[in-house]
């Protein structure tokens, strides 16, 4: 069955029925396989349990410290330090369709890290809204919560040489864009700043959401298709990541992991490709809370080096 046309158990197949927009798919078929209310039809009860989840973390470490890594309200960020001193630092960066979330609702993997060792943190960074239609704000704030972390890691008692990025859906776009991004030359740091990625449901191209109606709030620009592209920009790939997606998403977040992954492979660059079964596209960034879990098991092994 072609990649646009997939059905999966608990989905809504999608059916072609006028004039192909990309790949194989029409207009609504396209708009559907970014949709991921399509095919999770739990997800605002999963959403619900990341804060839920998330409160009964920060009951367990205690509060964050919130940090302000730039001068407007959106640039701050939660830090769940480990007590270790010199310790790795993970940076975990949310999803949410590029227009909702916020650092306090996904805290629920932070212990997973602070108990191994790893300093944990979780940037707030403005929403596509806020910023009138326009991703390259968001991209921006990421890198910059990213390049704070890396020059105040010692008040905190981090190593900055041991920084470990991690991003689901919407977030693992932009922490995909942030592994690509020219470290050196930008922002005055070492072009390794980033050591592993792991990022679980992403996308790594623009083209086929740009074509998507459903997408309205984000203004696409030739530029911004180009720059925030992941994909198109492999040869400034450095860290090893791991991709994962579930076996329950759409069919177009499934063939963009899996693309990415063959697309670093040609490349010669270090790349793991991990495939939850049985998972939908919220359900599966939950394993990273747990040692056992498929992205769990895969964060520490970064973290430790194994």
């Amino acid at each position: 069955m072609a990649a646009g046309m997939s059905a999966l158990p608990g989905s809504h197949e999608a059916k072609a029925s006028g004039p192909a927009v990309w790949l194989d798919m029409d207009q609504q078929a396209l708009d559907d396989a970014y949709d991921q209310s399509k095919y999770a039809l739990n997800r605002s009860q999963i959403v619900e349990r990341y804060a839920s989840n998330g409160e009964i973390t920060r009951e367990r470490l205690a509060a964050p410290r919130r940090l302000a890594y730039g001068p407007t309200a959106n640039e701050t960020l939660d830090l769940y330090p480990a007590a270790a001193t010199n310790a790795p630092i993970s940076i975990f960066v949310h999803g949410g369709a590029w227009q909702r979330g916020l650092a306090k609702d996904y805290a629920f993997a932070a212990e997973l890290f602070v108990r191994a060792g790893a300093h944990h943190v979780v940037p707030d960074f403005i929403n596509v809204i806020e910023a009138g239609g326009n991703l390259m704000p968001m991209a921006d704030q990421v890198r910059r919560a990213i390049a704070w972390v890396y020059r105040n890691a010692a008040s905190f008692g981090g190593d900055p040489n041991s920084i470990h990025l991690y991003g689901h859906s919407s977030g693992a776009h932009l922490a995909g864009v942030a592994m690509v991004t020219d470290w050196c030359g930008t922002h005055e740091l070492p072009a390794d700043v980033i050591k592993t990625g792991l990022l679980c449901s992403g996308m790594y191209d623009l083209r086929p959401m740009r074509l998507s109606a459903r997408l309205r709030d984000v203004r696409f620009t030739d530029d911004m298709e180009v720059a925030l592209s992941t994909q198109r920009h492999i040869d400034r790939s450095r860290a090893p990541v791991v991709l994962a997606f579930g076996t329950l998403e759409t069919p177009e977040f499934q063939r963009q992991s899996r693309d990415f992954a063959a697309g670093l492979r040609t490349a010669g660059k270090r790349v793991e490709l991990m495939v939850g079964n049985h998972y939908n596209h919220f359900e599966i960034v939950e394993t990273l809370a747990s040692p056992y879990g498929l992205l769990g098991r895969a964060a520490l092994a970064q973290i430790s080096g194994a």
